[in-house]
C-alpha cells in the first residue's frame, strides 16, 4: 500500500534532487537548466505552505516516487497544479501512478477546485499516453514549444 508523507528536506534531499534532475532529463534531453540550490529553496518554501502537496511516496519504507501539488491562478481562476509527478523507473507500469493521481485528485478537491494542469514534455509520449488515460487533454505548446500544458478535471478518479 503506498502511503504519502510530506517531504522532509534533510531525509529527502538527494531523492528530490535526484528525482527533479531525471525528469529535466526526460523533459528536456538534459540537466544543463537544473539549479540544486535553488530547487532546495523552492521545495523548503513550497512544503511549508502545502506539506499535504509536497509529498513522498513510499510503500514498505520504500520511496517510489514523488508529488508536488499546489494551487496557482491561471488566467484569472484558480487551478490546481501538478509541479512533479514522479515514479522511480522500475515501478512505472504497476499502477502506482493511478495511486498518486488518485492522491493528487484528492489534493484538489479538497481545496475546491474543478481542474488541474500540468506541463509535460512533447517527446514524453509515455507520460502523455498515461495523463490521457486519466481523461487531461493538451490544452496548447508553451516555452516555445518544449512543453505541452495539459487541463483535468478533478471529477475523474482512476
Amino acid at each position: 500500500m503506498v502511503q504519502f508523507r510530506a517531504i522532509d528536506l534533510e531525509e529527502d534531499r538527494q531523492s528530490i534532487i535526484d528525482f527533479r534532475k531525471d525528469s529535466f532529463k526526460v523533459s528536456f534531453g538534459n540537466t544543463e537548466d537544473f539549479n540544486a540550490q535553488v530547487y532546495l529553496f523552492y521545495v523548503l518554501e513550497k512544503v511549508e505552505q502545502y506539506p499535504d502537496g509536497f509529498v513522498m511516496a513510499e510503500v514498505g519504507g520504500e520511496v517510489i516516487g514523488q508529488l508536488e501539488l499546489s494551487v496557482k491562478i491561471y488566467k484569472g481562476r484558480k487551478i490546481g497544479y501538478i509541479h512533479l509527478f514522479y515514479l522511480i523507473p522500475c515501478k512505472r507500469g504497476k499502477g502506482m501512478g493511478k495511486v498518486l493521481h488518485n492522491y493528487a485528485v484528492d489534493f484538489f478537491k479538497k481545496r475546491n477546485l474543478e481542474e488541474y494542469h500540468l506541463r509535460v514534455a512533447p517527446d514524453n509520449l509515455r507520460a502523455r499516453r498515461f495523463y490521457e488515460k486519466t481523461g487531461m487533454n493538451s490544452i496548447g505548446s508553451e516555452l516555445d514549444g518544449k512543453v505541452i500544458r495539459m487541463k483535468g478535471s478533478v471529477t475523474k478518479s482512476i
